[in-house]
């Protein structure tokens, strides 16, 4: 609280001396504003610690490693009890997808991180869509070549190409020669004149070393003279994604960015532009990528790379969201399972790993698992319901007997389809299936089991769940058998599978009385047939 009244404070007395100015020089009135507008901003930046920014390019799917990065900045954010940012970085219009901004809004809503500012809600500091801020790049690489730190470069794409020719030939890595690095201000006014097509270059130190500091990867140097000269500027006056990716981070006040390794090797040329500029440089936070095993990335030919894949295949959203947390994040203690309030409790980046992390399919279905094992019957039976409609179309089974059924032994949604595709229809099964070493059936037994049970349960006229494992259990009792040496054949003959979601007694409750008892007397027939 006592932060928010010395900020309430400042405003209040800031705005007061600032209206009064106004009303003495209504001549300035907007030249004014614009100033009061960016103090105010200063000055509430002041206050804020810590502001992060999710900014995918809207290029098609959520890919798991976009997921995480949106939930660590998330993440980061809301454990400092500072401010997450949505920004759009739609520049690069030859990947565009249609459509692809609306599927960043769904995954985030869907998975409960929600921004406190963006395209869609505003804030002081927006636009947040790249494209809509195309008017200030310009302004700012215009600034570094009259500070010395950026250049006009005229080459055109031919020289370019015979350059980058040259030194592959030569073994050396593509890098611009620097051919206009040092045009006098006459030169480059005369090519201006001229209305030679131009792009505006980065100009790096020639000697020396640049060092920043990851809080993953700790200190990291680098040989200036590795560093290209990198275009800031096109030559349709467009900036490049790095140019454009640094002064939006600043005029929005970001203060930690978090994103892949990848940008590693471009995080050196984006301080240099900070330092040339006078900006404070944010605190990086670098994830190593999402693998599918030690050497394959995640492939989205194989239906593992996005969020979107996973949800398809059943995955419960928040499930996917605690176990992408724990891809290269360690908690402190041995939980596992963490709600997203509980995450934002937990989170600290000193647990980032800097070993690229593998995806685990097994600890996916597992965390998966415990979610569903941790529903409400009711909520369960609704999330199942889609999944067991697809090879059950019965209307006179109860479903939420099924989904009672299913979620003991269910780990992913995907998965019910198939285990429930005999209910409408016992397959045809080869009766191998009643030999079981483990249950120490053979066929002549189970033939004698099927026998003993068809009566008994021809004489229930309550078919519930309950009357039949106290029919069966009976029984069992009564012959001195053990459990399996009875309820194996019984599941074989009413499901015709060797793994099925419940046991014999669970089916026969699904199935009703009139088609369990059809579907054991054709296992008595199968039986019969082969002795």
């Amino acid at each position: 609280m006592g932060r928010k009244l010395v900020i309430i404070t400042y405003l209040c007395t800031f705005a007061r001396k600032r209206i009064a100015f106004i009303l003495e020089t209504p001549t300035r009135i907007w030249y004014i504003l614009k100033v009061i507008y960016k103090e105010w901003w200063s000055i509430i930046m002041k206050f804020n610690t810590v502001r992060t920014r999710f900014a995918p390019s809207p290029t098609g799917y959520m890919h798991v490693g976009n997921l995480r990065t949106a939930l660590y900045a998330y993440l980061m954010a809301k454990s400092q009890g500072g401010t997450f940012i949505l920004r759009i970085e739609d520049t690069d219009q030859e990947r565009y997808v249609d459509g692809a901004v609306d599927i960043i809004y769904k995954t985030l809503k869907e998975t409960g991180l929600i921004w406190d500012e963006g395209p869609d809600i505003g804030g002081p500091v927006g636009p947040y869509v790249q494209s809509e801020r195309m008017g200030m790049f310009k302004e700012y690489a215009v600034q570094l070549v009259e500070s010395g730190h950026a250049y006009y470069c005229f080459c055109n794409k031919d020289r370019l190409e015979e350059v980058k020719a040259v030194q592959k030939a030569s073994g050396m890595a593509p890098k611009y020669d620097g051919h206009c690095r040092n045009l006098t201000p006459e030169e480059v006014q005369a090519k201006l004149d001229a209305g030679i097509p131009y792009v505006i270059r980065q100009k790096m130190p020639q000697e020396g070393t640049t060092t920043f500091h990851d809080e993953v990867f700790g200190d990291i140097t680098v040989e200036n003279t590795a560093l290209d000269d990198q275009i800031l500027i096109k030559a349709d006056g467009m900036p490049t994604y790095n140019f454009a990716n640094v002064v939006d981070d600043h005029t929005m006040g970001i203060t930690h960015v978090i994103r892949g390794n990848e940008y590693l090797s471009s995080t050196p040329k984006y301080n240099l532009l900070y330092e040339a500029f006078g900006w404070e440089i944010p605190v990086y936070v670098h994830c190593s990528p999402v693998m599918k095993n030690a050497t394959e990335k995640l492939s989205k030919r194989n239906g593992d790379a996005s969020y979107q894949d996973l949800i398809a295949k059943g995955y419960l959203k928040d499930a996917v969201l605690n176990y992408i947390a724990l891809l290269g994040w360690s908690p402190k203690g041995d939980k596992e399972i963490f709600t997203l309030p509980e995450l934002v409790q937990e989170f600290d980046i000193s647990g980032i790993s800097k070993s690229p992390a593998i995806f685990d399919t097994q600890k996916l279905n597992y965390i998966n698992g415990e979610y569903i094992r941790a529903m409400d019957l009711d909520t369960f039976h609704a999330a199942a319901l889609p999944w067991i409609r697809k090879t059950v179309t019965r209307e006179d089974v109860d479903t939420k007997l099924i989904a009672h059924v299913l979620q003991a032994r269910c780990e992913v949604l995907g998965d019910i389809p198939e285990q429930v595709d005999f209910i409408d229809t016992l397959p045809d099964y080869d009766i191998e299936l009643y030999v079981s070493k483990k249950m120490k059936t053979t066929k002549e037994t189970s033939l004698e089991m099927l026998k003993a049970v068809l009566p008994r349960l021809e004489a229930l006229s309550d078919f519930s769940l309950e009357a039949i494992h106290e029919c069966l259990f009976s029984l069992i009792a009564e012959l001195g058998v053990k459990n399996g040496f009875l309820l194996w054949p019984v599941r074989i003959a009413v499901s015709g599978k060797q793994f099925t979601p419940g046991g014999g007694v669970e089916i026969c409750a699904i199935l009703g009385k009139e088609e369990a008892l059809n579907r054991i007397r054709a296992g008595i027939a199968k039986l019969s047939a082969e002795a």
